[in-house]
């Protein structure tokens, strides 16, 4: 069962994300002195007392100037509020009512939602009564005068917030797949997740920069539930100023982190660019699941030769990612977007499987059989003896040798190519820890020793 929304609702600069952080106990709400920061909607958990819910914090509402992303901005607020039990209007007290606030207060008047009005910024709690008190007259009922930044008086507003949640459903639910959508800023990533969800979800314009946050939107598709994380666009460091931006980029690199895979979004008319190969290099340094999607192949003129030309380019610059499977969608027409998600389970899948130790010997043996481990110029010839997996969520697998120096590069890429070939992880990556004799004695001897200075 889905979580009941509360959406948090207010003219610009009144301190909706810092009471979002305030309420999630959390900071990935971007808060930045400066308006027009949060611009699509976005979703944080919180909780108070035994009830769980999601807060949905909005952008700034301005119903007299339809300049830049405003419009876009107000539909968000539309959305979240028609799908929340309640919204919680913020103002500020230290500027009284304004005309904004009066807008808003008119507009919500029309709406069919309840609605809480929290006076923020009453850091003194002798002034924060009387400052509250100036908010009666926009006729949303009692001001609850809080301070987003201290918590003073906010849970009494989460107390009132609970009464209008739906009954606690006692049923566990599976915990979803986190998906990232990635990539450098305009390839497509808010079209890829609008196209997903069927609505507007975040705010699509040819602007760089224009998604800040980190939007996450849950959907099920493929019987099972999915956390969809669409993220700012990733410049170089030297052109990102320290801002909005750079928040936003920071939550992208934390949203590759907590995923369990990624889709890499390339835009099919620029190819990869030097960005993009930076992109995926911290997808795999990560460790992170992962499915390439090509963007807006519909403006591509194209034959039947032109995808397996196209992708055989893209793989070339792509190397280090040959392991991930490559889709080419539209956002605009919807083309192959559903097919995103049978292949990301797939991906998901082999990065958390486990494979026993003597199937893991199998491939070892059949590779050395095929391929003997190099010789030193001093004659010494490099020794597998067995390997077993150590990890997964990314698999990884420990190979214990006579010494790992004898191993160059060139034969530990041999290695991991049989091993993909005769175990499969398509769309994860591997890893392989090469240990010597030399280590093993190392470390049991350090054994040894920590049990002697612990025996009394």
């Amino acid at each position: 069962m889905a979580l009941p929304v509360v959406a948090v609702i207010g003219r610009p600069n009144v301190g909706k994300s810092t009471l979002v952080n305030r309420l999630c106990r959390s900071r990935e709400a971007i808060v930045h002195d400066e308006p027009g920061v949060t611009r699509d909607r976005t979703y944080q958990e919180g909780f108070w007392g035994d009830r769980t819910f999601k807060v949905v914090d909005t952008g700034g509402l301005v119903f007299d100037d339809d300049s830049e992303f405003l419009p876009e901005i107000r539909e968000q607020a539309n959305l979240a509020l028609a799908e929340a039990v309640v919204a919680v209007v913020i103002v500020d007290g230290q500027a009284g009512v304004t005309a904004a606030d009066e807008s808003i207060a008119e507009w919500l008047r029309g709406q069919n939602r309840p609605v809480l009005l929290a006076v923020n910024k009453c850091e003194s709690p002798d002034q924060g009564l009387a400052m509250a008190a100036d908010f009666w007259g926009l006729g949303l009922g009692e001001p609850f005068p809080i301070s987003a930044i201290h918590g003073a008086g906010t849970g009494d507003l989460l107390d009132k917030v609970i009464e209008f949640l739906p009954p606690a459903d006692a049923e566990e639910t599976e915990e979803p797949i986190q998906l990232a959508i990635i990539g450098r800023p305009n390839v497509g990533k808010s079209s890829l997740l609008n196209a997903i969800c069927g609505e507007p979800r975040a705010i699509v314009s040819p602007i760089r920069g224009t998604t800040r946050d980190t939007i996450d939107t849950t959907i099920e598709r493929e019987g099972r539930l999915w956390k969809l994380l669409d993220t700012a666009g990733i410049r170089r460091r030297r052109s990102v100023s320290y801002g909005p931006e750079y928040f936003g980029i920071t939550r992208s690199f934390k949203a590759v982190e907590r995923s369990d895979v990624c889709v890499l979004v390339i835009d099919a008319l620029d190819g990869v660019t030097e960005q993009d190969q930076r992109v995926a290099g911290r997808i795999e340094e990560d460790g992170r699941a992962c499915v390439i999607v090509v963007n807006k192949w519909d403006a591509i003129e194209k034959d039947s030769h032109t995808m397996t030309a196209m992708e055989k380019d893209l793989r070339a610059k792509l190397y280090f990612l040959d392991w991930a499977p490559m889709l080419f969608t539209s956002a605009l027409s919807g083309q192959r977007v559903e097919s995103i998600f049978s292949l990301a389970l797939l991906a998901v899948e082999q990065h958390r499987r486990r494979v026993t130790t003597s199937v893991v010997n199998e491939v070892l043996q059949e590779a050395v059989s095929w391929r003997s481990p190099p010789t030193s110029r001093g004659g010494r010839q490099g020794r597998i003896y067995y390997g077993t997996q150590v990890a997964v969520r990314p698999p990884s697998f420990t190979l214990f040798v006579n010494d790992p120096k004898l191993f160059g590069d060139t034969y530990r890429r041999y290695v991991e190519r049989q091993i993909r070939q005769g175990l499969g992880f398509d769309g994860s990556p591997i890893k392989l820890f090469w240990r010597g004799k030399q280590q093993r004695d190392a470390e049991k001897e350090q054994a040894r020793q920590q049990a002697r200075s612990a025996t009394p």
